[in-house]
């Protein structure tokens, strides 16, 4: 059962990414915009328009540059930056790592801090607190990620400037990384003021990615364990001795996480999609502010590359998400 569902998500995801290829090759070539005449200078002639054009294939029908890029794509080739010169793979692998850690470190952030609130909530339901609870979370939902960006740069950057408002790292810290992991080979590595540093740039977009996810897990979860508290097992466990937190923590937690997981997957992807401006506001280097750069540029090989990325990793967490729940819950590995 569990093989056959697989095998069906794998042709599933191997349709939609075909899908994506094609919606994201037409768009970027409908929009506006030479982005060949970008490339040269104001006395180009048209000759040398016309070997740029070819050079790249823009001479071609769409049908033909379609069939072009995705053999290309199969191969792993997504061709070469207009405007960096470089391969598009080389690229956007090389700032990947920066968006992931990132993503991460929000995620994990949003986890803990959600989970808090939710137990709280719930050991101290139908009171003055829980409906504090409840406010502050709704205040911090009705908050877009960039915002929450704006007013911490506001707060500890310009107010009380204690954090790093821009950049990865401290450029005056000298490592010679072999990978753009930086907090994993700082770890590695036994260099924690390369680990202290990464994570001191990385606190306040993480933290504007983090709140609005926070809340949303806040209130399901805390949702969720009131329900739980309310079923005959934990009130078998209060006959038992043990006091509302321990109920929470050591049976009612385990049963009210299962939904709050299909949900936090699903807004991960998101979490990684609200990157870009994010990581635009705070100069991060890591694919989403590449991605606003390419724009600009019209670089269509770099945007098509970082967009199929994207899409990729979307759909990987989404089955990697519902093949978890699919082994966590045993009404449905059992099904």
């Amino acid at each position: 059962m569990l093989l056959r569902t697989v095998l069906i998500r794998l042709l599933t995801t191997a349709i939609t990414l075909f899908g994506v290829a094609v919606v994201v090759f037409t768009l970027v070539r409908v929009a506006p915009g030479n982005p060949i005449a970008m490339m040269l200078p104001p006395g180009a002639t048209e000759q040398d328009i016309a070997n740029l054009t070819a050079l790249y294939g823009f001479d071609k029908s769409l049908p033909h540059q379609f069939v072009i890029w995705l053999s290309g794509v199969v191969q792993g080739d997504f061709g070469t930056s207009i405007t960096l010169r470089r391969p598009v793979s080389e690229l956007v692998l090389s700032r990947l790592p920066a968006t992931l850690e990132l993503s991460v470190m929000a995620l994990f952030i949003a986890v803990a801090l959600g989970g808090f609130v939710a137990v709280l909530g719930a050991r101290r339901r139908n009171s003055a607190t829980e409906v504090g609870l409840d406010l502050s979370s709704g205040a911090v939902l009705s908050i877009p990620d960039f915002l929450w960006g704006l007013i911490f740069v506001l707060l500890f950057g310009v107010l009380w400037p204690v954090l790093s408002i821009s950049g990865r790292i401290d450029p005056r810290i000298e490592f010679d990384f072999t990978t753009n992991y930086y907090v994993l080979e700082g770890l590695l590595r036994g260099r924690f003021d390369v680990v202290g540093s990464t994570l001191g740039h990385m606190l306040m977009p993480a933290m504007s990615l983090a709140l609005p996810l926070a809340a949303m897990i806040a209130q399901l979860l805390k949702q969720n364990l009131k329900e739980e508290l309310l079923k005959d097992y934990t009130t078998l466990t209060r006959v038992r001795g043990f006091t509302e937190t321990a109920v929470i923590l050591r049976e009612a937690l385990r049963n009210a996480a299962l939904p709050t997981l299909a949900l936090v997957g699903v807004q991960f992807t998101f979490l990684i999609g609200g990157t870009v401006i994010v990581e635009r506001l705070f100069a991060y280097e890591g694919l989403g502010n590449m991605a606003i750069d390419a724009v600009i540029n019209r670089d269509l090989p770099l945007i098509q590359g970082i967009v199929m990325l994207f899409a990729a990793l979307f759909i990987v967490i989404n089955l990697a998400v519902d093949l978890s729940y699919t082994l966590l819950n045993p009404r449905l590995r059992h099904g």
